[in-house]
């Protein structure tokens, strides 16, 4: 399969190319239904006879180029009207019939805040003229309106999400006008996977029920897609809505993370997850490490790593050669000793009994020991010349006013 990217150093045709180039050698091999032979890459910059010999030759054609920041207004129509046309016509000089896809816009809707847009009036003229068009060739079309897109962009452009992410991460100011505004927000890769669902022919199709018309009981605003097997549309349901404020607060929590070593909530498939990942693209080259904490003392060091609110903290132990740490117990937190370089001796002793247990551990063979509730438990670096380095998880954090921890020698 030969396919040809309009708009392919935009944000959207980036990723997309990146990808696409990961199926071809074979880099991704998730997607086996799919074999691509060539990419084409058109933009702003590449020549008619460029776009002549891709129009010629292509199996599939994404169209995303499009205008969306112009000087004047009419170069809305220009730009997202004008060259769809083009691109359509060369298409047909050559008779190719390949599937093509188009980018549109939520804007094109024309209601809500939508209603009186030039880009949303620019954006419906081509999504018909692209379905006049595969009524007339018999050619696949596949049109998308995309709500707000969440990826790696020019920031202080299009994208709030973007400008707040570029903003924080390199702590500059930032204004947010409306914390209440909601949005509704399509991660980047969630649409690239759903052009790979096109390719394969797995595309979801929808409809948008007008303003105000009610279709089993859920009233619509013209803006929701709903799901339909044969609709006019296409669509990718995994989106998010959140608010302005949600994301600057999350955004400012991520901040943090440097200096209270506490990783947020992130479930899998989350927004949070999603928005932490694209925060973190837009971190300056200086701000791409950051130093711990240590607590150096004649026996070694104590580092924490990672904290969490739900599963524990992380933590790091230098022991030097013939040291012993530990000789502590605790009531309910329990830890799990990896012992990842040198060779050291675990030793637990259940409380009020004389009764034992002993590990010898080396990173020779990582193995997880556990810290029992009850038992008293010291760890000894058995080397003469090296040090001891034990990674610890702990199953809850450290809180100074409820320590749980009492000194015993084992």
């Amino acid at each position: 399969m030969k396919i040809l990217i309009t708009g392919a150093k935009g944000m959207v045709g980036t990723a997309l190319a990146a990808n696409l180039y990961n199926i071809k050698e074979n880099k991704n091999t998730t997607r086996s239904a799919v074999s691509i032979d060539e990419i084409y890459e058109y933009d702003i910059h590449s020549t008619q006879e460029e776009l002549e010999f891709y129009c010629s030759n292509a199996d599939f054609v994404f169209h995303l180029a499009g205008v969306n920041r112009p000087k004047q207004p009419s170069e809305f129509m220009e730009g997202n009207f004008g060259f769809s046309d083009l691109l359509l016509n060369t298409l047909k000089k050559y008779c190719n019939r390949a599937g093509i896809m188009l980018a549109s816009s939520i804007q094109a809707a024309l209601t809500g805040r939508y209603q009186n847009s030039d880009y949303g009036k620019s954006k419906l003229a081509g999504e018909e003229l692209f379905f006049r068009y595969g009524k007339e060739t018999g050619a696949k079309v596949a049109v998308y309106r995309f709500p707000n897109l969440m990826g790696h962009s020019r920031p202080n452009y299009n994208s709030a999400v973007s400008t707040f992410c570029y903003s924080i991460a390199n702590q500059l100011p930032y204004t947010v006008h409306d914390r209440a505004v909601k949005l509704e927000l399509l991660y980047i890769d969630d649409l690239v996977e759903a052009m790979f669902d096109l390719l394969e022919g797995k595309e979801q199709h929808c409809e948008y029920p007008a303003e105000g018309e009610v279709i089993d009981g859920i009233l619509y605003d013209g803006l929701t897609p709903r799901e339909a097997a044969n609709g006019r549309y296409c669509y990718v349901s995994d989106t998010y809505k959140a608010t302005l404020g949600e994301i600057v607060d999350l955004l400012e929590h991520f901040q943090k993370f440097p200096v209270s070593l506490m990783i947020p909530h992130l479930p899998s498939g989350s927004f949070a997850k999603k928005l932490y990942s694209l925060y973190l693209t837009y971190l300056p080259k200086e701000r791409m490490f950051f130093d711990f904490t240590m607590n150096p003392d004649a026996r070694g060091s104590f580092t924490e790593l990672l904290k969490t609110k739900s599963y524990g903290q992380v933590s790091v132990n230098v022991s030097r050669p013939g040291i012993t740490k530990g000789e502590h117990w605790h009531n309910s937190k329990w830890e799990l000793f990896i012992v990842v370089s040198g060779h050291g001796l675990i030793r637990q002793r259940r409380i009020g009994t004389n009764e034992i247990a002993e590990f010898e551990v080396s990173a020779e063979r990582l193995q997880a020991v556990y810290m029992i509730p009850g038992w008293t438990h010291s760890i000894v670096n058995l080397s003469e010349t090296e040090d001891l380095v034990t990674i610890i998880w702990a199953n809850e954090m450290f809180d100074a006013a409820r320590p749980d921890t009492f000194r015993e020698l084992v």
